[in-house]
């Protein structure tokens, strides 16, 4: 990035980017797609968003990282909750979420419709 790292707008949003796998760029980098954010009405920086497929892959190795293993290596049932967690964060919408899932997870595109749909079933859906 060309802007200064340490104004305060950069200082504020540097650990939502990282968490989201983006990246900050200078506001003349900017693209169409970008986010371009400013601070009292003076443009100080963009926020190039990440492809959905490398945002599934960075929900999984921070979910890895919170259980500290790898996640083929969880229990069932903690298996089924975050299944039930990237439901809710939406990774089954991405291509090939299921399949990316399950090879995280160590089971089938079977055993991962199996947990949404008794997720759906207790939820009464």
């Amino acid at each position: 990035m060309t802007e200064p790292v340490d104004h305060p707008l950069v200082v504020a949003v540097k650990p939502l980017v990282d968490a989201m796998g983006a990246e900050l760029l200078g506001p003349d980098q900017a693209e169409a797609d970008d986010v371009v954010l400013a601070w009292e009405g003076e443009v100080v920086l963009a926020v190039r968003l990440p492809r959905l497929s490398d945002s599934l892959d960075r929900i999984l190795a921070a979910m890895e990282r919170r259980y500290g293993m790898p996640l083929a290596e969880l229990d069932r049932r903690t298996k089924q909750g975050v299944v039930r967690t990237l439901e809710a964060r939406g990774a089954f919408s991405v291509r090939h979420g299921v399949e990316t899932v399950a090879g995280a997870l160590g089971v089938s595109r079977f055993t991962i419709y199996n947990y949404l749909n008794r997720e759906l079933a207790a939820r009464g859906e």
